[in-house]
């Protein structure tokens, strides 16, 4: 079976990511699967939103948790930079009338579940749960609240033809819904630890050490929920697939899952098709799924006969 393409964030380099415009227009290129962060907002409602804070990808300030839904959605979404281009270019592609208005670009989880349901056809709804909250574990409870709300089995995984999985970084949060999600749509996201710690993180070299510190107990606490199969999917970025291959491979002959982020050069695409990953992450749906398809009817060369 070819691998499945998942949109990361919506065709997020031809519209700004999580938009409404850029969830749709994924579905329209024929993304197996759509991808989305979420956060809670000041009065509790959970959106599509990447960044704790708003001001990379919209024109206001400050954190998404001090902003209720009303006010993100006077916020102007729609002159964000297209992901995987420079740091002053801007997606110019026009809005088209069926994607909503400027007003409407901004979604919550809620709605995402609509739209995927309304494609008429089965598509994965991939939905990263981000930490740290300032509400804690009230966003796992929330989103469990909303999947059940649209007619989320936790049996099947399934809201009618849309199969959800839950990833996150952070185990505590998998481990948090597992009771009730069970193991299978679980994703931990695997990452290499970064070498330099962004100022927005942690301040001086104390500070720095604490971060790195606690990236690498998540990392390994997200490690183990894979290893001992306390999670059906795994994860990890192109760089830790490449890094830690012989896991990946090992995973992979376990009957685990791979989904991997986040893949927009065919090097790459080709990379993780060579290895037998189910399930590729993008920015560029429709370019990839153009290259599954050519990797898929691609002649295999017959294996070696042994005497």
């Amino acid at each position: 079976m070819p691998a499945l393409v998942i949109a990361h964030r919506g065709a997020s380099a031809a519209f700004p990511e999580h938009t409404r415009a850029a969830m749709l227009h994924a579905l329209e290129a024929g993304a197996d699967g759509l991808e989305c962060d979420v956060q809670l907002t000041r009065d509790r409602e959970v959106v599509c939103w990447h960044d704790p804070t708003v001001e990379r990808t919209s024109d206001g300030c400050g954190a998404v948790a001090d902003h209720t839904l009303a006010r993100l959605r006077t916020l102007d979404v729609l002159a964000a930079p297209a992901r995987g281009t420079g740091p002053t270019e801007r997606t110019t592609t026009a809005l088209p009338a069926a994607y909503g208005g400027a007003g409407e670009q901004v979604l919550t989880l809620a709605e995402l579940l609509g739209i995927a349901t309304a494609a008429g056809r089965p598509v994965r709804l991939a939905v990263e749960l981000k930490h740290p909250s300032p509400f804690g574990h009230e966003l796992e409870e929330r989103v469990l609240r909303e999947l059940l709300r649209a007619g989320w089995d936790p049996e099947t995984g399934r809201v009618g033809q849309v199969r959800v999985s839950l990833m996150s970084f952070h185990p505590d949060a998998l481990r948090h819904v597992a009771p009730l999600a069970g193991t299978d749509p679980l994703c931990p996201l695997l990452d290499l630890v970064p070498r330099d710690v962004p100022s927005r993180l942690a301040r001086g070299p104390l500070g720095r050490a604490a971060v790195r510190s606690a990236v690498r107990g998540s990392l390994a606490g997200s490690e183990a929920m894979v290893w001992g199969g306390r999670a059906g999917m795994a994860g990890p970025s192109v760089a830790y697939v490449r890094e830690h291959l012989a896991d990946v491979k090992a995973w992979l002959a376990a009957g685990r899952r791979l989904r991997v982020w986040t893949a927009d050069a065919r090097e790459d695409v080709d990379f993780l098709l060579a290895h037998g990953v189910q399930e590729i992450t993008t920015n560029r749906p429709a370019e990839v799924l153009d290259w599954v398809r050519e990797h898929a009817a691609a002649p295999r060369e017959p294996a070696p006969v042994r005497a």
